[in-house]
């Protein structure tokens, strides 16, 4: 997890789903620099370093893929009511627990961090899709278990098309969107109190 500095706006989290290989981490570290850039207050939470520590213990049954997003949620959800923008880059393969996490923290923006399959495959840094289709891996996302791609994300990034730096803009100019829009809205609040 990252921290920066301090910032006057309301807490947000952006999640970022997609396979593994189509570049959430890699997106999110640099929207994370340029908010920090920006004095933001941003989090990250990145789903591999998560397994190893908060969702440790979990397999990748639907029932533990479920628990594991949920445990992240509510992570997120604290870091968000802080006040802080919390950068979640973790695969979430089914719509139905990315809509409950979405009902849960209420200030959440989606990334759909959109690769092909075979475009992932060929970056595999790790050797899972060759392992998981020798077998050696069950249950893995793309090849095993279904990924269930977003039909209402804020924001689509195809990486097999832009550069990191292009989706990272595109992810920030939202989430600066995003900020300005609840700010305006806190101030017509603010000033209608006075009323």
């Amino acid at each position: 997890m990252q921290a920066a500095s301090s910032t006057l706006h309301p807490g947000l989290t952006v999640w970022f789903t997609g396979l593994s290989g189509a570049g959430k981490t890699t997106i999110s570290q640099a929207v994370a620099e340029l908010l920090g850039m920006r004095h933001c207050k941003v989090s990250v939470l990145d789903g591999d370093d998560l397994r190893r520590t908060l969702c440790a213990g979990l397999g990748f049954s639907r029932e533990d893929r479920d628990e594991n997003v949920l445990r992240v949620c509510n992570a997120a959800q604290e870091l968000t009511r802080q006040g802080a923008i919390v950068l979640v880059a973790v695969i979430a393969p089914y719509r139905s627990i990315r809509a409950e996490v979405r009902r849960r923290i209420g200030a959440y923006m989606e990334v759909f961090v959109d690769a092909p399959l075979q475009v992932c495959m060929q970056r595999d840094p790790k050797g899972l899709y060759d392992r998981a289709r020798s077998g050696e891996i069950s249950c893995f996302t793309g090849i095993s278990d279904p990924y269930e791609s977003p039909i209402s994300a804020e924001v689509v990034c195809h990486t097999d098309a832009e550069s990191i730096d292009e989706s990272a803009a595109k992810v920030l100019a939202a989430i600066l969107d995003r900020q300005s829009a609840s700010h305006s809205a806190n101030q017509y609040v603010g000033a209608g109190a006075g009323l």
